[in-house]
Parts: C-alpha cells; sequence; structure tokens
C-alpha cells in the first residue's frame, strides 16, 4: 500500500522526473477518462496472477513489464484491447478489486492529482461469480481507504456499460449497470459510460440505455469518434451526451463541431492512447488544439495509465512540445475537465477557486508548465 508520495510506479525505482508538472497542488491536475482495468500497478498484476496460477505473457515480472510496453505498437484499437485481458482477470474478487483500486487512487494523489474519476465496468468481474453489485461495492471500498489517507484528492466512480457484439448480447447486463448506479450516486458513483469496441453496431442502438440514465437521474459519457468517424459522435449527441470519450474523429465533420461548441459538449482527449490504437497519426497530427480553438470543450487525459505508459504530466508535455498548446489552455482545459465533471458542486468551485488563485504567471512560475520534459537516465518504460 502506498502511504506517502513518490515517484510513479511505472517508473524504475529511483528514477525521477523533470520538467513536468510537479507532484503538489501548485497545479490541481484533473483527469476525467481513466480506466481501472487499464491503469493497475504491474508488480500487483504480476503477483496476484502468479499466485492464481494464471498463465503469464512472460517468465518474470521484468519481462511482464517489457509485454506492457509492447502495448505502444499494436495495430488496432481491437489489439490494443486485448491487453486488459490478464488484468481482468486478476481482478475477479473484491479483495483484488479493493487493493487495484486503492491502489491507482493513492498513484494519483501522489501525482499531485485534485479530481479524477475512474471508469471501470462492474459486469467484466462476474467470471468467478461476483455480482455487479459486490464489484460495484468492493471499487468503493478501495476508493474509501484511498480517500482516507490522500488529502485533498477526490475520485468519482463511472459505471461502464459495454459494446461487445450486437447490442442484444448483452442488453440486460447493461441494463443492470445503469439501474445499480443511481443507488450509489452520492456514495462515491458520478455516473455512468459506454465503452468497448466501436463501430460494430451503430452507437445510436445503445440510446434507451442512456434514456434510462437520463430518467433515472445518472450522469453518463460516452466513448465515441475514435475508432470510428464522426456520426458515432452524432449518435452520442443526439441521446443527449454532453461528454463524449475521446471524440477527436468530429473534427471530420466541421458542422457536427460547430453544433457541438454551441452545446457544451467536452471531449475527454487522450493523445497517446489515440497514437497507440492508431486513430491518430502522431502528436503533431492531433487536431485536439484546432478542436479547442473551434470553441469545443477539450481536456487532456490518459485513458490507460499503464498499457500507455503515461501519467498526466506526460500528457501535458506532450500538449506543450508536439501538439501547439501553450500553457494558458492547458489551464484553461483544466478548467473545462473539472467544469464538465460530474463531481459535487462544492468540489467543482473549489479546484476552479484554486486555478483562478494560482493564475498561469504564478503556475508557470512555479514550473508547473516548463517547455520540455525529460526523465532522468533513459526514456521513461513501465
Amino acid at each position: 500500500m502506498l502511504r506517502k508520495k513518490q515517484a510513479p510506479a511505472v517508473l524504475p525505482a529511483g528514477e525521477e522526473r523533470e520538467g513536468l508538472p510537479m507532484n503538489d497542488r501548485h497545479f490541481p491536475k484533473v483527469e476525467l477518462h481513466l480506466h481501472l482495468d487499464g491503469s493497475f500497478l504491474p508488480e500487483t498484476v504480476w503477483e496476484l496472477g502468479c499466485a492464481a496460477g494464471i498463465a503469464m505473457p512472460a517468465d518474470s515480472l521484468e519481462g511482464y513489464r517489457a509485454y506492457l510496453r509492447a502495448t505502444q505498437h499494436c495495430g488496432s484499437v481491437n489489439e490494443y484491447l486485448e491487453r486488459f485481458d490478464l488484468p481482468l482477470r486478476v481482478m475477479q474478487d473484491a479483495p483484488a478489486l479493493t487493493r487495484i483500486t486503492r491502489e491507482l487512487a493513492e498513484l494519483l494523489g501522489a501525482q499531485g492529482m485534485a479530481y479524477a474519476e475512474i471508469r471501470f465496468a462492474p459486469q467484466l468481474h462476474g467470471q468467478k461469480g461476483m455480482t455487479q453489485r459486490q464489484a460495484v461495492e468492493a471499487v468503493l471500498e478501495g476508493r474509501r481507504q484511498a480517500l482516507a489517507h490522500c488529502p485533498g484528492l477526490e475520485i468519482g466512480i463511472l459505471l461502464c456499460m459495454m459494446c461487445v457484439g450486437p447490442e442484444t448480447a448483452n442488453w440486460e447486463a447493461n441494463r443492470e449497470t445503469v439501474e445499480l448506479a443511481p443507488e450509489y450516486l452520492g456514495r462515491g458513483v458520478v455516473g455512468v459510460d459506454l465503452a468497448g469496441a466501436e463501430g460494430i453496431v451503430p452507437l445510436k442502438n445503445f440510446a434507451p440505455l442512456f434514456r434510462r440514465a437520463a430518467e433515472l437521474g445518472v450522469p453518463f459519457t460516452c466513448h465515441a469518434g475514435d475508432s470510428q468517424g464522426p456520426d458515432t459522435v452524432r449518435h452520442a449527441m443526439d441521446f443527449g451526451a454532453k461528454r463524449i470519450g475521446h471524440g477527436h474523429r468530429i473534427y471530420e465533420d466541421p458542422a457536427l463541431c460547430r453544433r457541438a461548441a454551441a452545446e457544451g459538449v467536452t471531449l475527454e482527449i487522450c493523445p497517446t492512447s489515440n497514437i497507440q490504437c492508431k486513430t491518430q497519426p502522431s502528436y503533431a497530427a492531433h487536431p485536439a488544439k484546432k478542436l479547442l480553438d473551434m470553441g469545443i470543450g477539450v481536456c487532456i487525459n490518459t485513458d490507460n495509465m499503464t498499457l500507455a505508459g503515461v501519467e498526466l504530466a506526460d500528457e501535458y508535455r506532450h500538449c506543450l512540445s508536439e501538439m501547439g498548446f501553450t500553457p494558458a489552455d492547458l489551464v484553461e482545459m483544466d478548467r473545462c475537465a473539472i467544469r464538465a465533471s460530474f463531481a459535487p458542486q462544492e468540489v467543482k468551485e473549489r479546484i476552479l477557486s484554486a486555478l483562478t488563485e494560482r493564475g498561469i504567471e504564478e503556475i508557470a512560475r512555479n514550473e508547473a508548465f516548463p517547455g520540455e520534459g525529460k526523465t532522468r537516465g533513459k526514456e521513461r518504460p513501465l
């Protein structure tokens, strides 16, 4: 268990980061798009997998770390999604779910996060008979344990529905997720999402589930516009989504961009993940800055901290050095993130106040946004 601030677990022991947002409260970082099963500590999954007798993809922990590093060379989103299989296999009981949630939340606290929304799909954790309710309660217990000794950190939990094939394939499981969510609103759960593979069926086929969430007063976001084109973003907006997971392909439809700006839609942009999944060719070619300049809400996220091999500080560095963003843009996107979050209003106001009080100049003076980022020694491996 992490009990003090330390370098992120994805860095080798003893390595420190220079020229990146500092791991303190100079800049209250916000992340809205973070998958639990893609943001685990590698040593934990290795330990739990070996203890459970699960066939591992390597002969040692270092070999497993090398396997994870190879994620960046996946040829498609679907190949990338296969990397979730092993962590999911070890997250099939309450103690494992609680531990992995606690460790991730503690790591976020060590990174100087002010607010984060961690998402997971309760229906994916029933291989050994755990119910969706039990999975939710296990994750909430991990959240509770972490927040007990991470002052200044707030964590919300998003419950993911899944697209695993035709919408009929797991309709009842997705319906159960939506019906379960309102019971835990105000207790750590803040909303729902639809994740999984895009393009198997039209996204609009899932509209009744989102209408039901709206009836129940459950906030929602939705994965769209990543491996598939802007039509999926249009479908999500048509059933009321004001936040879109990824959504960068909206840039291909100028009229839809104008609509998104007018309707106050926020895109949860995950630069490194988009490049690794081959949905954008490079940081330089990523349209995130252009989308921001169009007046669309944009916030920056890691998606899968471990599988992508990044933390939010790394994404900020890419934004500044390769994507055309300015320090002022990063502050504005952080404001956008907390405004678009499903956090309680008092949490939003506190973080927005901290950003306003600091101001861009003071944040820059405290070296939150230097122009270059370096990792001592060698390239930053897992």
